[in-house]
């Protein structure tokens, strides 16, 4: 079985490109003996006759070029791992993957992301949004480094840190009568043009349910899976709608005016880590990140 390692491919490659031992020798800060010795090693462990050797020369022969056609393919693959390892060892690269319900890769961890960008410049985040219970099972299985829910229990395997807590809001296209109201009471939906999620959405059953406790019968105009969609709808004057505080803050500056509700639909954003997965250092500050966004956007909401 072959052993030859990283630094025998660097050495043949050196003495490829630059010709000879002693030009490799000046490539590699290394000393020529040493390049003639570890290239006669890899000869000796590839089993291949790599050069002819004639007065202190070397001449690749075809297995030589042949080898090293494949080198150049493989090399910068390896030269990636090795800078790879070297900015992991030196604290200048962390990549961080986060998961999240799809709601949270457009408002939270944008605004986020953009301060670790400014803080930590060599931190890379990937961000995976998925719906439950997918999130919450691949969450479980230590899959990723840190995760959004909007679950106040964590997944199995998990632990969960509250950053936010609200309620829903009411949201309505500018210029609506509605808007001289400071609060949006039951009363103030009955017979309106209403926007709504997917009947399944566990907000819409929660609405539905309030409202309709109260005698409050809505004319349901529009339906659809994204409070985004909602809010986009509202702000073209379709009607009006009751969505997370977080999305409805996304369009507060695109002809969507947001009214608190005199009743209570709790909102919850939780950050979810895996027990069993260390935390780095890059995903400690990328966590304090998002603490401090969650808290912004709070101060937004009730200011």
């Amino acid at each position: 079985m072959m052993t030859f390692s990283f630094r025998h491919v660097e050495i043949f490659s050196a003495v490829m490109s630059t010709g000879s031992a002693t030009a490799a020798a000046a490539l590699l800060h290394t000393s020529q003996p040493t390049i003639s010795r570890e290239l006669s090693r890899f000869e000796k462990l590839t089993g291949l006759a790599l050069f002819e050797r004639s007065g202190g020369k070397l001449a690749p022969t075809e297995q030589a070029h042949m080898l090293y056609d494949e080198v150049q393919r493989s090399y910068v693959g390896l030269q990636r791992i090795a800078s790879t390892a070297d900015a992991i060892r030196n604290h200048r690269q962390w990549q961080l993957s986060v998961a999240c319900l799809p709601a949270f890769s457009h408002n939270v961890l944008p605004q986020a992301c953009r301060q670790l960008q400014l803080r930590h410049p060599g931190i890379q985040v990937a961000i995976t949004p998925m719906e439950a219970p997918g999130l919450q099972d691949a969450l479980s299985a230590q899959r990723y480094h840190l995760g959004l829910t909007e679950d106040v229990e964590p997944p199995p395997g998990t632990t969960a840190e509250i950053l936010l807590q609200a309620d829903l809001v009411g949201v309505l296209p500018d210029g609506h009568p509605l808007c001289a109201s400071a609060v949006l009471a039951p009363d103030d939906f009955d017979g309106a043009d209403f926007i709504c999620l997917a009947p399944e959405d566990p907000y819409r059953l929660k609405t539905d349910s309030l409202l309709r406790g109260a005698g409050i019968a809505r004319h349901m105009v529009v339906e659809t899976h994204s409070a985004g969609a909602v809010c986009a709808t509202v702000a073209l004057g379709a009607g009006i709608a009751i969505v997370n505080p977080l999305t409805a803050l996304e369009y507060a500056s695109r002809g969507v005016q947001i009214r608190p509700l005199a009743f209570s639909i709790p909102y919850t954003v939780s950050m979810v880590t895996p027990s069993h997965r260390p935390a780095s250092a890059g995903v400690l500050r990328c966590a304090e990140i998002l603490r401090e966004t969650c808290r912004a956007m709070a101060g937004k909401l009730s200011g």
